[in-house]
């Protein structure tokens, strides 16, 4: 069955906790489980990872791009939390891997602090789904979905 990747990046296994004002109460495990139940309606596999380490989110990149290529996996959806705004390397990992990705925000981070504003992810970034809440995990599943049974 092809699969789908739903990474996370630093800071998301805090949430539920973290800033609940913000980002919400619902557990990084909730979130999870949300996932897989879309991930199952499309008829896909789910991968679920979280990482604090950009070196680890940099492999499991290389790695998902490599089974896009195989016909393994449409893609990945992508919160890459406060790497979005740092990390030119994570930029360079999905353009090079080719890995097709959604990139993912809870919040609305343009209605946030300024330095939230510009993202080193989403000229790489197929889609971009920001401000839904957890609701854009399984949003942006979906969204995958479609570009990839479009051929986009």
């Amino acid at each position: 069955m092809t699969s789908v990747l739903v990474l996370n990046g630093p800071n998301l296994n805090l949430l539920g906790t973290r800033k609940p004002e913000v980002y919400g109460s619902t557990s990084l495990a909730d979130v999870e489980k949300m996932c897989e139940q879309e991930a199952g309606r499309l008829g896909l596999d789910l991968t679920f990872r979280q990482s604090n380490h950009e070196g680890q989110l940099i492999d499991w990149i290389h790695e998902a791009g490599r089974e896009v290529k195989a016909g393994n996996s449409i893609g990945a959806v992508y919160n890459p939390g406060a790497h979005t705004h740092t990390s030119v390397a994570l930029h360079d990992a999905i353009e090079g891997a080719e890995l097709p990705v959604i990139e993912l925000h809870i919040s609305n981070v343009h209605k946030r602090e300024e330095f939230r504003h510009h993202s080193f992810i989403s000229p790489v970034a197929r889609g971009i789904v920001v401000g839904f809440g957890v609701l854009g995990y399984p949003l942006a599943i979906n969204g995958l979905h479609q570009l990839f049974q479009q051929g986009s």
